[in-house]
C-alpha cells in the first residue's frame, strides 16, 4: 500500500513538473513574433524571402528541450523571450549560482539534445534551405549582411541567429582582427577565400584608392584559382566585406582600411578625398563647398582652411589655394621655390625660372620677379641668368 501510495506521488510530481515546464515554454512561445512573415533585405540589397517563419522554427525546436532550466538559458543566451540584449554566461550563471563554464556547458548540452531530437527533423528542409542561400551567397558571408538579407526586426535577427548555431550545416567564425564575423558551410572553401583575401591585403598600396570595378577584378583574379568560383560582381564584393584589413571610402573606392585615401574620420579627410577626386588645385572656399555636394556634409569655409593649413598632406600653392603634396608640390615660399630649384639646374633665366616655379605655385609673374630682387638670396649674371649667392 505504502508503495503505491509513493508511485502515485512520484507520477504526480512528474505531472507537475511537465505541467511547469510547458507552462514556462507556453510563457516564453507569447513572446515569440509570430506574425513576422515577410523576411526582407534592406532597400541596398535585393529582397529575399524565405518559405518559412523563423520564430514559428524556433518554437518548434524549443519544444524538444528536456527540462526548463536548458530552455531558459536558451532563451537568455540568444534573446529569444523578448528581452532587448542577449545574456552573458556570467549574467545567467549568477541566477542559478552556477559557474559561467557551467552555463556554456549547459547550453551546448541544450543544443546537442535539439540537433538528436524529431523536432529537429521536422525542420530539416528549412535548415537546408539557409544552407543554400549560403552556398548562392558565395559560400562565406559576413554576419551582418546574412541578417540583413533575412531579417526586417531585431527579433527575427535573433531567431535566424539561434537556427544558425543550431544547425549542424552551419559554421560560425568569430571576429578577429583579419575578419568580421562570417559564416559559411564548408570550412575548406572559406579558408581559401581568407586566404586571398590575405594575399589581396598584402599586394595593395598604402596610399591606393581603385575604382570599385577594379577592385572587384582583383578580387576576383586573387581567388580565380579558389574552389566554387561565382561569377558577377555581388559575390566578390560580399567576399571583400568579410576583410577588416579593406574598406571603400564615401566615393565607393576601394583600399586599404588604414589608408588616408580610405579612412575619412574629419574635414581634412574629407578635403582630401575632394582634391583627389577634382584632380587639381582648389581654393579653401571651393574644397568647403565640393565637400558639401559630394558627401552632404557641412564644411565651413573657415574650418575647412584651418584644416588645410594644419595637415601636411596639402600645399599652399596661391592664395588660399591647396594643391596636394602627393601630386609634387613643395611646401614654401615662392622664394624657397625658386632656391631648390636654383639648387638642382643651377643659373637660369627670369623666363625660365618663372616658368618652372609656376608649375608649382599659383602667382603673378611680377611676385616671381619681385623674389628673385632679394640679393640676400640671387645674383644676377652678366649673362642675364640667376644663381644663388
Amino acid at each position: 500500500m505504502r508503495n503505491a501510495i509513493i508511485c502515485v506521488l512520484v507520477q504526480n510530481l512528474d505531472y507537475l513538473r511537465l505541467l511547469c515546464f510547458n507552462t514556462v515554454l507556453q510563457s516564453y512561445l507569447t513572446n515569440v513574433e509570430i506574425h513576422d512573415t515577410t523576411i526582407a533585405m534592406n532597400t541596398t540589397e535585393k529582397t529575399i524571402k524565405l518559405s518559412f517563419n523563423p520564430s514559428q522554427k524556433t518554437k518548434v525546436l524549443l519544444g524538444a528541450l528536456p527540462n526548463e532550466r536548458s530552455l531558459d538559458i536558451l532563451v537568455r543566451r540568444y534573446g529569444l523571450g523578448g528581452q532587448k540584449d542577449i545574456e552573458t554566461l556570467e549574467s545567467i550563471g549568477s541566477t542559478y549560482g552556477i559557474t559561467r563554464e557551467r552555463v556554456r556547458q549547459i547550453e551546448n548540452n541544450a543544443l546537442k539534445s535539439i540537433q538528436k531530437s524529431e523536432n529537429y527533423i521536422k525542420i530539416a528542409d528549412n535548415l537546408r534551405e539557409l544552407a543554400n542561400l549560403i552556398e548562392q551567397s558565395g559560400g562565406v558571408i559576413p554576419e551582418n549582411e546574412l541578417i540583413q538579407m533575412l531579417a526586417c526586426t531585431e527579433k527575427t535577427k535573433k531567431h535566424i541567429l539561434f537556427l544558425l548555431s543550431v544547425g549542424d550545416k552551419f559554421k560560425k567564425r568569430k571576429e578577429t582582427p583579419e575578419f568580421t564575423t562570417h559564416w559559411y558551410t564548408d570550412e575548406a572553401h572559406a579558408h581559401s577565400i581568407r586566404e586571398g583575401l590575405r594575399l589581396l591585403t598584402r599586394e595593395l598600396k598604402k596610399d591606393l584608392a581603385l575604382p570599385e570595378e577594379e577592385m572587384v577584378e582583383m578580387c576576383v583574379h586573387k581567388l580565380s584559382t579558389k574552389p566554387k568560383k561565382q561569377k558577377g560582381r555581388e559575390v566578390p564584393l560580399r567576399w571583400l566585406k568579410l576583410s577588416k584589413k579593406i574598406d571603400k571610402n564615401p566615393l565607393g573606392e576601394w583600399g586599404l582600411a588604414d589608408s588616408p585615401s580610405i579612412r575619412v574620420k574629419g574635414i581634412r579627410d574629407f578635403a582630401y578625398l575632394t582634391l583627389k577626386r577634382h584632380g587639381s588645385p582648389m581654393h579653401f572656399s571651393e574644397v568647403a563647398i565640393t565637400i558639401q555636394d559630394l558627401f552632404a556634409k557641412k564644411a565651413h569655409s573657415a574650418t575647412t582652411h584651418n584644416e588645410l593649413i594644419k595637415d601636411p598632406r596639402f600645399v599652399l600653392v596661391g592664395r588660399g589655394i591647396y594643391a596636394l603634396k602627393e601630386w609634387g608640390y613643395s611646401s614654401g615660399l615662392v622664394r624657397d621655390i625658386i632656391t631648390n630649384l636654383l639648387k638642382s639646374e643651377g643659373a637660369l633665366t627670369k623666363q625660365k625660372i618663372i616658368e618652372r616655379v609656376k608649375r608649382e605655385r599659383y602667382v603673378k609673374d611680377n611676385t616671381i620677379a619681385v623674389n628673385l630682387q632679394d640679393t640676400n638670396f640671387f645674383s644676377k649674371l652678366d649673362d642675364g641668368t640667376y644663381t644663388l649667392l
